[in-house]
């Protein structure tokens, strides 16, 4: 088993490490994501310069990239606590992507999908708490954090023995927001319908 849990840590991160925001945006023949806007490879940062199709695009693959490498561990009969591992893999295969430098972006729609498969309950959670607090705030990070500190709450109610697992996941998406966490507290965060050179 331990052998089967290294494995398809491995694949996790290498699925992980499948940049979409760099892929569709050459696709669409849009800047590179790591040198405009934000600068961040991720959906929120192809929004502003690409347009909605290509940040829905980006959005989708990189959730997915979280949810293939769980949900098939997850039939494979690996343990809750281990298919948190391979989550946070696939995460820090889209953070510190292989195939591109090194150097990737937050990894939230990742962590997302790598939690999806605990169930649709948790995933309208998670989507609710998001979309209430970008329309109350603008900020899209905060949407997250606040969002993502509240994962292992809601799982808690849904289904206890994924608490840990999502509480690892959690822990690792606040610690990649710690510059935004800086910005927040300054009033100097940038929302997400700005557009230009900005910090995420």
């Amino acid at each position: 088993m331990i052998a089967l849990i290294i494995l398809m840590t491995g694949v996790a991160y290498l699925v992980g490490s499948l940049s979409s925001a760099i892929i569709i945006c050459r696709l669409f023949r849009l800047p590179d994501p790591r040198l405009a806007g934000s600068g961040n490879p991720g959906a929120t940062n192809v929004f502003r310069i690409g347009g909605k199709v290509p940040a829905i695009l980006v959005l989708i693959s990189d959730i997915l990239k979280g949810t293939l490498p769980v949900y098939g561990s997850y039939f494979l009969g690996i343990e809750p606590v281990f298919l948190g591992v391979i989550a946070i893999g696939a995460c820090l295969g889209h953070i510190f992507p292989l195939y591109f430098g090194f150097k990737g972006g937050k990894a939230v729609a990742t962590a997302f999908g790598a939690m999806l498969p605990i169930g649709l309950d948790l995933a309208g959670l998670l989507i609710f708490t998001w979309i209430i607090v970008v329309f109350i705030s603008g900020y899209s990070s905060l949407g997250a954090i606040v969002a993502v500190s509240l994962a292992p709450l809601f799982t808690w109610s849904i289904k206890p023995d994924y608490t840990l697992p999502v509480a690892m996941l959690a822990v690792l998406i606040i610690a990649r927001h710690k510059d935004n966490i800086v910005r927040l507290l300054s009033r100097t965060e940038s929302k997400i319908w700005h557009k230009g050179r900005i910090k995420e």
